[in-house]
């Protein structure tokens, strides 16, 4: 399959064209029909020639994503369920906040980290995305709202998705600079986030790229002990090496980080839990977050239940006494497929179960 011209930074762009005989200004026009005037097809690009056209089409595809399912919920959460070319599925969220439409985008098919409250982890991970089909995940649910001629638009990112996105770093990055980009669709970098469940390395790499957007941790456990049980990653990055990368992210940065912490009944949610939390982040307390989330119950991971508002109430209240900056993540989409990962894993169920009534009959 040809590969999708959003793969293609602007400056990539700029050389592509110029290495095809064409002036600088040429790609700037490209790039304006892509994301501004967000074409579905090379034809609609009507200021370029048809020579350039035709080049254009041969060597590259615009959208490599396909519509499977879409699940609106009654508080507007929409998710998506995207095929890829080579017959694969992700998920991608778009959210309805009081500050505009945020999309959670996806960056791997499957993933490897191993945290055993996950649906994204049912599926291992099969292969990365490119930058092309996470940029694409943001331009099918601009389109979707473009068709409704509403004059909404996606305003806020966040990386959050199926996959580890660290363990994806360069298409990451080169996603971040696209979306980014002023002569685009020029998304803020203040209003752009990248979830990591904390490849410690990684961070620190991250701190010196220069970007602006935001850092989140997905810590979940306050302790080595509890954080190894629930999430594999810590059993190679234990908290020691994940917080002297965060530490070096903020002196370098002077950036926040927020930790995501997920509220699982009877597991890390004791009191005592949220003490050692308050301890373990008081170092970076002025320059950093707690955004505590409910679970969406997963039915392979029925070990796990969503911890009572009572104790989530209790939890806040001793960080609050601890003096950290923390809040209850507002829920969204839970009349739909919430969790990440649930849309892909019961779609493939229903595909295997059909495959297997189709080979009976």
């Amino acid at each position: 399959m040809k590969p999708s011209i959003y793969n293609l930074t602007r400056d990539e762009l700029i050389e592509w064209a110029v290495e095809q005989g064409q002036k600088k200004f040429r790609a700037n026009q490209i790039w304006d029909w892509l994301y501004k005037k967000r074409v579905s097809s090379f034809e609609e690009m009507t200021n370029l020639s048809k020579d350039l056209i035709t080049t254009l089409s041969e060597t590259f595809c615009i959208n490599p994503l396909k519509q499977r399912i879409v699940q609106e919920s009654s508080d507007g959460t929409v998710k998506y369920l995207f095929e890829l070319t080579d017959g694969m599925l992700i998920e991608t969220v778009m959210m309805r906040q009081h500050y505009g439409l945020s999309v959670c985008v996806t960056t791997q098919v499957g993933c490897n980290i191993g945290c055993t409250f996950c649906a994204s982890g049912l599926i291992k991970k099969q292969r990365d995305l490119t930058s092309g089909e996470i940029t694409a995940q943001i331009m099918l649910v601009q389109n979707y709202f473009d068709q409704r001629a509403q004059g909404e638009r996606v305003s806020h990112v966040v990386v959050m998705g199926i996959g580890e996105p660290f363990d994806n770093y360069q298409n990451v990055l080169k996603f971040l600079r696209t979306i980014n980009d002023d002569n685009g669709l020029a998304i803020g970098a203040r209003h752009i986030t990248v979830s990591t469940s904390g490849l410690a390395h990684k961070i620190k790499e991250f701190a010196n790229e220069g970007v602006q957007v935001n850092l989140a941790v997905s810590l979940h456990a306050p302790n080595n002990e509890l954080r190894s049980s629930i999430m594999r990653i810590n059993r190679s990055f234990p908290l020691e090496k994940l917080f002297d990368a965060i530490e070096y992210y903020i002196e370098t940065t002077n950036r926040r980080v927020t930790f995501e912490y997920i509220m699982l009944n009877e597991v890390n949610d004791y009191p005592e839990n949220a003490q050692e939390l308050a301890d373990l982040t008081k170092k970076i307390r002025k320059l950093s977050y707690v955004n505590l989330i409910p679970y969406n119950p997963v039915s392979e991971h029925d070990q796990y239940s969503r911890s009572p508002k009572e104790r989530v109430e209790a939890f806040y209240q001793v960080l609050k006494k601890n003096g950290v900056n923390c809040v209850v993540r507002q829920e969204h989409g839970t009349d739909i497929d919430a969790a990440c990962g649930q849309l892909r894993s019961n779609t493939m169920k229903k595909d295997r179960q059909k495959a297997m009534v189709d080979i009976s009959n």
